[in-house]
Parts: structure tokens; C-alpha cells; sequence
């Protein structure tokens, strides 16, 4: 018996950063990232989750087919990003990411989650596994919502 298609997808992708060097100026690219993020994945019903880890990005979008497709597609030409590569992209039978749009960037308070999950080696050489990637956002959310006082997510 085959399994019932869905049309809900997730797609796992990492790129190499275009930012600028200086932190402050970089941190405000990379907001701007999110705002413009933030309102277009709130419009299209997409959850992500970004993360930041030097010159390198490596992201979860969750959604419905075409929508995913789409956030992708805007991605792949945006001149932020270069060297873009999907690492995964299936069927999902539920999401995973509460957020329409959440960013983390490697820092102090995200230090112990980047340095356990140990990504960027194989990030600096493009051969992230989507594992990898995916088990390091699912760390990174769990975190954010333990220090929010919330021990489990009903999605």
C-alpha cells in the first residue's frame, strides 16, 4: 500500500554568505534578512529556521510545495546568498518550526549547540549532511523555547 501524498514539504539548503566583514554592518544585513523574511514567509504560511555560522547559512523552510519552491527560488537569486545547495527536499507529514521566520547566528549564547553539532568543517568544505543541519535547528528552536519556559511543542 502506497503512502498518502502530502502536499506539506520541507527543504534543507545551506550558501555561502555575500556580507560585509564589519559585525555591525553584518548584523544589520542580516536583519534586514529577516524582516524582509518574516513578512513574506507570514504571507505564504512558511516556517523556517536560519542559521548563521561565519560566511555560511544553512536553513529549514517548511510549507506547502509551491510556496516552499517559491521561498527557495527567491533565495537561489538573491545576491546575499551565493553557492547555494539543496541538501533535502521531502515530503513532510507535519512541521517541525514554530517560527515564520527565526534566525540564529553562531554567538555566545548559541556557542554550546554549533560547537556540539560541529558544522562548519563540513559547511567550509559544501558537504553538509542534511542530518546535520536539521538536528543542529532542531537543538537551536529547543533552546529558544526552554528559555521561554517551554518543554514541548504540540505542531
Amino acid at each position: 500500500m502506497r503512502a498518502k501524498r502530502t502536499s506539506l514539504v520541507h527543504i534543507i539548503y545551506f550558501s555561502r554568505l555575500n556580507l560585509s566583514s564589519d559585525p555591525q554592518l553584518r548584523a544589520g544585513q542580516i536583519a534586514d534578512i529577516g524582516r524582509q523574511a518574516q513578512k513574506k514567509n507570514e504571507f505564504s504560511v512558511i516556517t523556517s529556521l536560519l542559521m548563521v555560522d561565519q560566511g555560511f547559512a544553512a536553513q529549514i523552510i517548511e510549507g506547502e510545495r509551491n510556496s516552499v519552491q517559491d521561498t527557495f527560488n527567491r533565495i537561489a537569486e538573491d545576491q546575499r546568498h551565493r553557492d547555494v545547495q539543496i541538501c533535502e527536499w521531502r515530503e513532510i507529514t507535519k512541521r517541525e518550526f514554530v517560527n515564520s521566520f527565526k534566525s540564529v547566528v553562531r554567538g555566545p549564547a548559541s556557542e554550546a549547540a554549533f560547537s556540539k553539532a560541529n558544522l562548519l568543517p563540513a559547511l567550509q568544505r559544501g558537504t553538509p549532511k542534511a542530518s546535520s543541519i536539521h538536528g543542529l535547528a532542531v537543538a537551536l528552536q529547543a533552546e529558544a523555547m526552554s528559555k521561554q519556559g517551554i518543554d514541548h511543542l504540540f505542531v
